[in-house]
């Protein structure tokens, strides 16, 4: 089954580019992690985070000096769609849209009177810039803190609804909702209560998700739960890493769910028993590296790399290329059909040739 079989349909919202929700595909973010008033190393990020695989990319506004910068940055990374992050100062929400920013992250009940909520929604709606609200766990209002007594799924998601109905008081709908927390199941609720009460697209992130290693494994589950389900239209991966790791991260998590049009290459391995006679564990991991120094990675074609006999030949019938291990050689498979058989020591330079050969690629 398809995703957009089970795909909760919401309204379409473009930000520079690209369009999030309802058929669009699943659009990957990431956030800068330099100063933006380094204009230089903030913008270079940016590029970086493409390159990497991000559709879109955030960076702090934190003051009126770095909103004034949103020019030279469209300048400089013309082909990336930018998003301001702005908290409390509403004039920093309507420079950064009069500039030219492609989205705005902004909670409108901390940015004052109903007048600054009023004109962010006016300047907005004239420069066809949507806005992302954003709520997590440390962030929720006094009154529903108050009401629920702690950050539960439900406290969240009325917080969302509270900030879409300023939004939409002021006859502005081009929304996309952010709910995010650190604990799985309660991200995972709140974006379930969310998606029955509006028809916005929905950003999904597990907030404060930890190092690399343990915040992809808790942003797996947390959105690849939701998307298994149909929900959501955008991801972010937060981790205490690198950015473009968020990129490497978020790009696995859609292939592990095999997006449509998203997957780029998928390989098949076994976990190895005593039957393996191949060096299978570095020689899957030689593979990938080389599948990414040959730019492969994109292909959206199953590769297999099975240990033995047993299974592998079942597993190598399903896959448009693949090996099965035997003593010191493999046996090579193409579309369920046997090739031939590779020594040991050629199979990653074999695997490769035949699959440049297959895409037609140099």
């Amino acid at each position: 089954m398809r995703y957009n079989d089970i795909r909760r349909q919401t309204k379409q919202v473009t930000v520079g580019s690209v369009k999030i929700g309802k058929d669009a595909p699943i659009a990957i973010q990431s956030m800068t992690n330099t100063d933006t008033h380094a204009v230089e190393e903030t913008a270079a990020q940016i590029n970086a985070l493409q390159r990497a695989g991000c559709d879109i990319v955030r960076f702090t506004v934190p003051d009126m000096e770095a909103a004034n910068l949103v020019e030279r940055y469209k300048m400089l990374c013309p082909s990336v769609p930018l998003v301001a992050d702005i908290h409390f100062d509403y004039r920093l929400a309507i420079r950064c849209a009069q500039a030219g920013i492609d989205k705005i992250r902004i909670n409108p009940g901390n940015i004052g009177e109903d007048d600054h909520v009023k004109e962010v929604c006016r300047v907005c709606k004239e420069k066809n810039v949507p806005i992302r609200i954003g709520v997590n766990s440390g962030s929720l209002e006094k009154h529903i803190l108050a009401k629920y007594g702690s950050p539960v799924p439900q406290a969240l998601a009325e917080s969302a609804l509270y900030h879409v109905a300023l939004l939409e008081k002021n006859d502005f709908s081009d929304i996309i909702i952010s709910v995010k927390a650190s604990n799985v199941h309660d991200m995972i609720l709140a974006n379930q209560l969310l998606a029955e009460k509006v028809p916005y697209p929905l950003h999904l992130g597990v907030t404060e998700a930890g190092s690399e290693k343990n915040g992809l494994v808790k942003s797996a589950a947390g959105i690849g739960a939701l998307l298994a389900q149909g929900i959501g239209d955008t991801i972010r991966v937060s981790l205490t890493a690198d950015p473009l790791r968020e990129a490497a991260a978020a790009k696995t998590i859609l292939q592990a769910l095999e997006m449509e049009g998203q997957c780029g290459m998928k390989i098949v391995s076994c976990p190895t028993c005593g039957r393996t006679k191949v060096d299978l564990i570095p020689l899957v991991k030689q593979f990938e590296d080389a599948v990414a120094s040959a730019g492969l990675d994109s292909l959206p074609i199953k590769v297999a790399l099975m240990g033995c006999v047993v299974n592998g030949p079942g597993e190598a019938r399903e896959a448009d290329i693949g090996i099965a291990g035997g003593k010191g050689e493999a046996v090579l498979f193409k579309k369920g059909e046997i090739c031939g058989k590779i020594d040991e020591k050629d199979i990653i330079n074999v695997l490769i040739r035949e699959i440049k050969s297959m895409n037609k690629v140099q």
